[in-house]
């Protein structure tokens, strides 16, 4: 039988030996918390219970993605304010990697003006936190923007003033299912096209006008089932009445004041991360590639940033995390994200505050693992295969 000193000595054996007592120490905490918040709840004359998801919200969101009125449970609640986080994280991801792109390239631009516009862009922006900047823009909106009655018109169809910005709603009607397969049908289409035209450049070097062709067939095949189906899509047109309009799609002034400050402040941490990957790469890939007569746009996007992707990916990732989670400072203007509706006003109505900080705890948590998971997918598609 081996002694302990000889199980020590043993390097595997210790490894082993370190883990089982750390998992060990690990769930004895774990029982400890558990067994101190059963204790606590009962001093406090409480169960854990999620019923209240159940019984109706009583308040009123300002905007959502789904029907909702104050009668809906808070289940329901928690779902709008879900999607309006969701809502946020996206379009403020897209805008963000938009400007942040474009803002690396500059940064390392020979013309001058705009090689120092991007660099004190980048310098204000990420240096100043990220709630004043929500602040700002919500206070601009609000502050600078005219009253409904004086909105600034875009074609008597759209209108923006300080209660945000009234667009055309299209409305589905008969016969749209046509057009819902022709877009799915097109785009299963430009999928497949463009693993084709990838196959064949890396066979025989030839290029294909990927994105033009999908563009076209994602536009034109939808553009022929709606004609052809007789237009099963009608417009609400918002209109003035009132005090305010009414009608159309409604974009608060809170939602535009979250999204753009997100993107702002985001887009110059990504500009930095897209400076170093471009410079990491070897400046011979670019002598090579000008070498044989490509412009410089071409080896920019043929050259460099195909290969700066495996440097710009992995804090990319961190990026969009801290966006996604910067989200939960809407409540500082208003905005009814997840933890204004299931954090916020469900928690002081029900007095369930662990159980709604647990709920929205695992939230995030589901939702930061889902964009690692796929950022982890398209950076391990998307590395440089030795051939």
């Amino acid at each position: 039988m081996l002694s302990i000193n000889q199980v020590w000595r043993n390097e595997k054996s210790r490894e082993i030996l370190i883990q089982v007592v750390v998992l060990i120490l690990l769930g004895w905490f774990l029982m400890w918390l558990a067994d101190n918040v059963s204790q606590n709840f009962k001093t406090l004359g409480k169960d854990l219970s999620f019923e209240f998801l159940t019984i109706p919200a009583g308040y009123d969101i300002n905007q959502y993605l789904i029907p909702y009125n104050n009668r809906d449970t808070h289940l329901r609640a928690a779902i709008v304010g879900l999607l309006n986080t969701g809502l946020v994280a996206i379009c403020g991801i897209i805008i963000a990697t938009f400007f942040g792109l474009i803002l690396g390239v500059l940064r390392l631009s020979k013309n001058w003006l705009a090689n120092r516009i991007a660099y004190w862009y980048v310098e204000f922006t990420r240096n100043v936190p990220i709630l004043l900047h929500i602040l700002l823009w919500h206070g601009i909106i609000i502050n600078t923007l005219p009253h409904p009655r004086q909105a600034i018109g875009i074609y008597d169809v759209s209108f923006l003033s300080n209660r945000g910005f009234y667009v055309p709603k299209p409305i589905a009607e008969t016969g749209i299912e046509l057009v819902y397969l022709a877009l799915v049908l097109s785009i299963i289409f430009a999928v497949l096209f463009s693993k084709y035209a990838k196959k064949l450049q890396e066979n025989t070097g030839k290029q294909l006008p990927v994105i033009w062709i999908n563009f076209l067939v994602i536009l034109v095949l939808p553009a022929i089932a709606f004609f052809g189906s007789g237009n099963p899509i009608s417009l609400s047109i918002p209109a003035l009445k009132g005090f305010n309009f009414q009608g159309g799609l409604h974009l608060s002034p809170e939602l535009i004041a979250l999204t753009f400050a997100l993107a702002i402040y985001t887009a110059a941490f990504i500009a930095e991360i897209v400076r170093a990957g471009i410079l990491a790469i070897h400046k011979g890939q670019r002598e090579a590639a000008e070498s044989i007569g490509l412009k410089p746009n071409k080896v920019m996007k043929l050259v460099i940033l195909p290969q700066a992707r495996r440097v710009i990916i992995p804090p990319l990732t961190s990026q969009y995390l801290n966006l996604t989670k910067n989200s939960s400072l809407a409540i500082a203007i208003g905005y009814m994200d997840l933890v204004a509706t299931l954090g916020g006003i469900s928690l002081n109505q029900t007095g369930r505050e662990m159980e709604t900080m647990v709920l929205v705890l695992l939230i995030y948590l589901s939702v930061s693992l889902s964009i690692s998971s796929f950022m982890n997918w398209y950076n391990h598609k998307v590395k440089l295969v030795d051939r």
